[in-house]
């Protein structure tokens, strides 16, 4: 896993001692040191002083809380170091002048993303997935080019998801397949490992946000509302076929998940229990920071510093009227 950020899965208790964070959890001390530390992740129950709270707002570090199903719940978000009052006229007029356009960008980038996942398990004799393949290629760019409200692209854009989850049934175990996408809380173990993966991609994307001069409140494809990051939702969205789900194929396929003994099954829900957790958050970390040499910069780049080159995408496309084309994992760019 990521050496700066750390995920807690015991109840306990979180303070500063000198240098360090440290949580307290069944007699023990566990000494995180504030310097190598970005992010924090609790899926369990757990105390802060409020002299860690200051330290960690003044390091720039942030909290990701999360509920019992793995749901993201909120983040302790440090004071923004980065705030242009220039970005965010610019966000605001652009939101009103080219809303449709950016979220149609959004929209494409998914679509793409998609067939790029999927087209692994086409090329190794998934034939049926043809007929989606060409829907994402041919059919998709022309509704977006007609598509005139946010309400249509929309539309697109749960169709786009709704023919993803179908195509599940040619290469997932019978055991693994969804008859719908079910969200709070999640009803069987791929729902509850897409909700779960959601939830860290969009938090990670909060993180990468919080780095540069956007404001995280104003959103295209979303709509923007009080009480959540909204352009985070945008950003994180063309990197779930990519990150997420490609996560998600492997840990399945691969047996490293299996039902028996990594999810809670009860009544009405599903979760994965903290050894779960551990394993799919290990892959997905791996995926994360998973680096190539970017066709542009001449550099390795990770994928999660690849959401940040897209808020980066966005500000130049704001300031300087460039067409905002978010990550496309065929084109590396």
């Amino acid at each position: 896993m990521e050496n700066d950020v750390k995920y807690i899965f015991s109840k306990g208790d979180l303070e500063r001692k000198d240098f360090s964070i440290v949580f307290k959890a069944n007699n023990k001390n566990n000494y995180v040191p504030i310097t190598q530390t970005k992010e924090l992740y609790l899926f369990n129950d757990c105390t802060i002083t409020t002299k860690l709270i200051s330290t960690l707002g003044k390091s720039g570090i942030i909290v990701h809380f999360f509920d019992y199903y793995g749901n993201y719940t909120g983040s302790f978000y440090p004071k923004e170091q980065l705030l242009s009052g220039n970005i965010l006229i610019r966000q605001v007029h652009s939101y009103e002048e080219n809303r449709l356009t950016i979220a149609k960008a959004i929209v494409n980038g998914i679509a793409k993303n998609i067939h790029f996942t999927l087209y692994h398990y086409y090329r190794h004799g998934k034939n049926e997935l043809k007929e989606y393949l060409n829907f994402l290629k041919k059919d998709v760019p022309n509704l977006l080019e007609k598509a005139n409200k946010i309400n249509q692209i929309l539309m697109i854009e749960g169709t786009i998801w709704g023919k993803f989850y179908d195509s599940f049934q040619y290469f997932l175990p019978q055991e693994f397949l969804m008859n719908k996408r079910v969200r709070r809380p999640p009803d069987n173990p791929l729902n509850a490992l897409v909700s779960f993966g959601n939830s860290i991609l969009y938090s990670k994307t909060i993180t990468q946000i919080y780095h540069t001069h956007l404001n995280q409140s104003i959103s295209y494809l979303h709509e923007p509302s009080e009480g959540r990051f909204s352009l985070s939702l945008d950003l994180s969205e063309v990197f779930k076929p990519i990150i997420v789900f490609k996560t998600i194929f492997d840990c399945i396929n691969n047996k490293k998940l299996k039902i028996e003994k990594h999810f809670i099954k009860e009544l009405n829900y599903c979760v994965l229990n903290d050894e779960g957790k551990k394993i799919f958050l290990r892959e997905l970390d791996e995926r994360l920071n998973d680096s190539f040499k970017h066709p542009k910069l001449k550099r390795n780049v990770t994928y999660k510093q690849c959401i940040k080159l897209d808020a980066y995408k966005l500000i130049k496309s704001l300031v300087e009227g460039d067409e905002f084309i978010p990550f496309q994992m065929e084109t590396k760019l």
